[in-house]
């Protein structure tokens, strides 16, 4: 008899065997969980699922052209108050720890200007951060949004910290996560999750990055650290718990690409593609190794039960509660979710396909800020790839970012709302500012990607200037006002069989300066001038 395949750690042997059973049957949006799990794993937002139906030219302009804003509209999440109370009882039990002292303890170190180069024969940009060796090849984690203290204040401080990045990565490497049975790509057994913790799905992790002045040599550096974001809910013995935001090959929930981040205020805003947003505060970052050590296995809070705990992040394949020990998958930092805004349309996209509608509810490919209108946006976008029968180049839209604070009442998208003009798709990222509109399209790996400018001209979006050719990979945009860059980072790594192998060459056979991921900004003055 083969040996049961794992599909989540923390799950037990009857609800694992639940869902390796009910996989299939279980609808994309159920409204109750399999058998065995608690309702409250059930993650936010969920977006109602639609069939796809060509557009034939329905409500499409051009690229370029009018979309409508209404489609954007979204919903408070209907699990918003329970969420609320679960985080209030994981905050009596969990110690915090706000940014600032989450920065002073950074553990990891980018180094600027290294000899890794996404960018080719594309122009070099203003500033580069390289990440360290295991984060820059990661298999598992794979960046894609970006935010910074820009975004968060007006005054782009943080209390007293400044020069302050932030990058979300999705676990994109996880074989615990297929149904495959074959022993060599499918879910993991108990040996190999024992043997490698990236049989875990971890989810989505926010990454903190600082510029600043070494207290005790005075010396410049930039240095890093990783926060898990988690989901709570409430197990089967009434204690609250939490896990890893969910993957897309669970029946009952999405995945979570985190193809764009905002924050603002007190908030960060990630992208969730198919649904809408989720939302996190910054209030709200569990601390498991208050010491700094992780061998001490600190001493933590009692839920209602009453029933003393303590936290081991020295063990990276287990998440949530287990037996009065909490774990983060070994990260010392977690901060979970606090509510989320769903798409009040249909979600009707075709699944499987970059292709997408052209009315009703969007993709949240990506999310950025602008702050030079009045009030201050929230942008949303769509990655999409035209095909017949779905002409669509992607929407982008806007809105007022305030608004999303109440959680009270719908938010509708205003301002504008515009399909790309970019005629073959494949957005990664937009950002305005100044009446600009920058986006990051992609090009595989063979050559440099392009960064487009456009500007509005009686409601359309016109392309001003040419393509300016940036990294392989680039990915989501970000506007820091103070410095005057516009960040992004790449995504590719080396590797055996997939991305950046076929692009290797005599000077670089590992591909590794050539694809090696980077964090990198170009000046905004510098873009608006290429022709």
């Amino acid at each position: 008899m083969p040996t049961r395949r794992i599909r989540r750690a923390w799950l037990t042997a009857a609800a694992a065997v639940s869902l390796a059973f009910s996989a299939l049957a279980v609808p994309a949006q159920a409204d109750d969980p399999p058998p065995g799990v608690p309702e409250s794993w059930i993650q936010e937002p969920r977006t109602a699922e639609g069939s796809p139906v060509p557009s034939r030219g329905r409500a499409w302009t051009a690229p370029g052209g009018a979309a409508s804003p209404g489609d954007f509209t979204m919903s408070p999440g209907a699990l918003n108050a329970e969420t609320t109370t679960r985080v209030g009882r994981l905050d009596s039990v969990l110690p915090k720890s706000g940014v600032q002292n989450l920065l002073a303890g950074a553990n990891r170190t980018v180094e600027p200007w290294c000899s890794r180069d996404p960018f080719g024969t594309a122009p070099d940009p203003d500033i580069k951060y390289c990440l360290q060796g295991d984060d820059s090849v990661s298999r598992e984690w794979v960046p894609q949004g970006m935010t910074g203290v820009s975004d968060a204040k007006d005054n782009e401080l943080w209390g007293e910290a400044g020069n302050i990045q932030l990058f979300a990565s999705y676990d994109g490497w996880d074989p615990g996560r297929e149904t495959d049975p074959n022993p060599a790509t499918g879910d993991c057994t108990t040996a190999e999750l024992e043997a490698d913790d990236a049989c875990n799905q971890k989810g989505v992790r926010i990454t903190f990055v600082q510029s600043r002045t070494n207290p005790a040599t005075g010396s410049p550096e930039i240095k890093y650290r990783h926060v898990l974001l988690g989901w709570t809910y409430v197990n089967s013995a009434d204690h609250v718990s939490f896990d890893g935001l969910h993957a897309a090959e669970y029946p009952i929930q999405k995945g979570v690409h985190a193809g764009g981040i905002v924050w603002y205020g007190n908030y960060l805003y990630v992208a969730d593609t198919r649904n809408g947003l989720r939302v996190f505060d910054m209030r709200y970052i569990m601390d498991l190794d208050p010491d700094g050590d992780p061998k001490t296995h600190d001493a933590m809070g009692t839920d209602t039960d009453g029933v003393k705990t303590t936290a081991n992040v020295e063990v990276k394949t287990k998440v949530g509660r287990h037996d009065n020990v909490w774990y983060s998958f070994g990260y010392r930092y977690v901060m979970p979710q606090v509510a989320a805004w769903k798409f009040k349309a249909t979600q009707s996209n075709p699944k499987g396909s970059y292709a997408c509608v052209s009315t009703g509810a969007p993709k949240a490919s990506y999310i950025s800020l602008d702050r030079s209108t009045t009030p201050d946006r929230l942008l949303m976008g769509e990655y999409c790839r035209p095909e017949s029968g779905y002409p669509s180049t992607g929407r982008v839209a806007s809105y007022p970012v305030a608004a999303l604070e109440g959680r009270s009442a719908d938010v509708p998208a205003e301002g504008w709302a515009n399909y790309l003009p970019l005629t073959n798709g494949g957005a990664q990222g937009a950002a305005a500012h100044d009446g600009t509109l920058y986006v990051n399209e992609s090009k595989g790996t063979d050559e440099p990607g392009n960064l487009w400018r456009y500007r509005w001209s009686g409601g359309q979006l016109v392309q001003d200037g040419q393509a300016v050719k940036t990294a392989r990979g680039a990915e989501d945009l970000y506007v820091e006002r103070g410095t005057g860059r516009l960040w992004s980072l790449s995504e590719h790594r080396p590797g055996a069989s997939d991305d950046c192998t076929a692009n290797r060459d005599s000077a670089d056979p590992d591909g590794t300066d050539y694809c090696q991921r980077v964090l990198y900004g170009h000046k905004l003055s510098w873009l608006d001038g290429r022709p």
